[in-house]
C-alpha cells in the first residue's frame, strides 16, 4: 500500500510539472510586456517580444542640444521625420521614416502621413505617425504631429494602450493644450509626453516645459517613473500620465 501511494504521488507530481510547463509555453501573454527607456527629447527605446524599437534618434542640436545621442544597436528605428532632432541616423537598425505598412520579424508597423506644422505641411512638410503592437500592447507614436488629427487618422490609430505624444509646442509639434485635445480624443490608458523643454534645454529652443500639458490634463493621475520602467500588458483601467526623466 505504501509503495502504491508513493507511486501515485510521484505520478501526480510529474503530471503537475508537465501541465505547468505546457501552460507557460502555450500562453505567450504569460511573459508579455515591455521595458521603456528614455534618451531625452522624443527618443524612447522600447524592448518587448525579443525586439527593440528606437523612436526618433537625434543629433544633439536645437532643443536636443546637451543630450547624449542614442548611438545604440536596435532591431528597428521609427522616425517621425528626417530632421536632425527626430530622425538622425546615429543608431544602427532597420530605419523607417516614410509612411506605409511594414512587417519586420513578425512585427506589423503602420505609418501615416500627418502635417508637421499648423499650415497643412506648407512650412515644414509632413511627419509620420506610427502605430504597432508589441508585448501585448498597442502603441501610437505621434512625436512629429502638429495639426489636429483627421477622422481618418483617428480610425487608423484606433484606441491605443500607450500614446507617445510631443507636448512642448513650438513651430513643429503640439503644445500642451493641443496635445491634451488629441489625448482625450484617442483615450489611451498610458500617456508618455515627449519633446518638451527641460531645465538644461538650449536657449534657442522654442518649446515649453511639460506643465501646460499637465494643467490641461489636471484630472488625470501623473506618475514619475524615472529614466526607465517596465510596463505590463495588464495596464490600469484609468488613464495615467507617466513622466520620464
Amino acid at each position: 500500500m505504501t509503495l502504491k501511494l508513493l507511486s501515485l504521488k510521484t505520478s501526480f507530481k510529474h503530471i503537475f510539472s508537465a501541465l505547468t510547463f505546457l501552460f507557460v509555453v502555450a500562453t505567450p501573454s504569460f511573459a508579455q510586456g515591455v521595458e521603456i527607456t528614455n534618451y531625452g527629447h522624443s527618443a524612447l527605446l522600447i524592448k518587448g517580444e525579443g525586439k527593440s524599437i528606437l523612436l526618433n534618434p537625434f543629433k544633439a542640436v536645437g532643443c536636443a542640444k546637451g543630450l547624449t545621442e542614442p548611438k545604440i544597436n536596435v532591431d528597428i528605428i521609427l522616425a517621425s521625420s528626417q530632421l536632425a532632432d527626430e530622425g538622425a541616423r546615429v543608431a544602427n537598425g532597420v530605419y523607417f521614416v516614410q509612411p506605409g505598412s511594414y512587417v519586420v520579424n513578425g512585427l506589423n508597423l503602420e505609418g501615416f502621413k500627418v502635417p508637421h506644422d499648423r499650415l497643412g505641411g506648407r512650412r515644414f512638410g509632413h511627419a509620420t505617425l506610427w502605430s504597432w503592437e508589441q508585448g501585448g500592447l498597442k502603441f501610437a507614436h505621434l512625436g512629429g504631429a502638429a495639426a489636429p488629427l483627421s477622422l481618418e487618422d483617428k480610425l487608423l490609430i484606433g484606441r491605443p494602450d500607450v500614446l507617445i505624444i510631443a507636448v512642448g509646442g513650438g513651430s513643429k509639434v503640439y503644445n500642451g493644450r493641443e496635445a491634451s485635445i488629441v489625448a482625450k480624443e484617442l483615450k489611451p490608458k498610458i500617456i508618455l509626453p515627449v519633446q518638451y523643454a527641460q531645465a538644461k534645454s538650449s536657449n534657442t529652443c522654442d518649446q515649453q516645459g511639460v506643465e501646460p500639458f499637465l494643467e490641461a490634463m489636471n484630472d488625470v493621475e501623473v506618475q514619475r517613473v524615472g529614466k526607465s520602467f517596465r510596463l505590463s500588458r495588464k495596464i490600469p483601467k484609468n488613464m495615467t500620465i507617466k513622466l520620464m526623466d
